[in-house]
């Protein structure tokens, strides 16, 4: 493990350009492998600060970092005299067969995005078949608010608006477990947004805003096969995008090593 993780105090390309991952970063994406490595599951305590240091073969304030951001995206918990958990209970991730998820994992993520394009194909059909006038009305101007955001490349304007747009389609299809789905994914994806792109979008803002509109159009059409087919495309978009950043970094870590 520590020979894996000998450089982990400094900084690696995340892509082709000149933007690098924060050290912190990479020791959390290692914590997570070493979590599932061990088969830890809800609740198992973690060795300490030190220990954890000492596994992954960098420095205990790098490591303090990474649990920290660990534990904001919920799959850590830290409890004070007590030491470090997997996050159980409310802050837990989910069911078991997903309590291992590494959302820097390029399998792991295009099965995120396989099941996103299920579900959010299916809310799109829905609403475009049931969604009440004010639910549309929602919709669009979500959708209005990402296009702006998107167009100025606000990427924490973006975000909101983004969660706020599939949110207001999945509350239009008028089915609990289907929004619940769509926000537990919202989930799992905001974990590899944090962890393999340092928090900012895998692609265009403006891009996936004109997309966010014209999905928007098409629910207020009541066009459903339209609707459906939109929001495919938009996921499939955000899929695409992801494998090119993805490669992008495994080539530069390749390159370097």
């Amino acid at each position: 493990m520590a020979t894996k993780a000998a450089h982990l105090d400094g900084d690696e390309p995340a892509d082709g350009s000149d933007r690098y991952r924060p050290g912190y970063e990479l020791v959390a994406e290692r914590l997570l492998q070493y979590i599932a490595e061990q088969n830890l599951r809800a609740g198992d305590r973690l060795p300490t600060e030190q220990g954890l240091a000492d596994i992954l073969g960098t420095t205990r304030n790098v490591t303090r970092e990474a649990v920290k951001v660990l534990a904001a995206l919920g799959r850590l918990s830290v409890r004070r005299g007590a030491g470090i958990f997997v996050a159980s209970g409310a802050a837990a991730i989910g069911d078991d067969e997903l309590a291992h998820y590494q959302p820097t994992d390029m399998e792991h993520v295009l099965m995120l995005l396989d099941y996103r394009r299920l579900i959010e194909s299916e809310t799109a059909r829905r609403a475009a078949t049931i969604a009440t006038p004010v639910e549309v009305r929602t919709i669009r101007d979500a959708a209005s608010g990402s296009l702006e955001v998107g167009t100025a490349d606000n990427a924490e304007g973006f975000a909101a608006a983004d969660e706020q747009f599939h949110g207001a389609v999945a509350l239009a299809a008028h089915n609990v477990f289907l929004q619940s789905a769509v926000g537990m994914v919202r989930r799992y994806a905001a974990q590899s947004d944090v962890l393999l792109f340092h928090g900012s979008a895998p692609g265009s803002l403006a891009q996936a805003g004109r997309q966010h509109v014209e999905i928007a159009d098409a629910i207020a059409d009541g066009d459903v096969e339209r609707a459906t087919e939109l929001m495919t495309a938009h996921v499939e978009t955000t899929q695409h995008q992801f494998e090119r950043r993805i490669r992008d970094r495994l080539f530069n870590l390749t390159g370097r090593s």
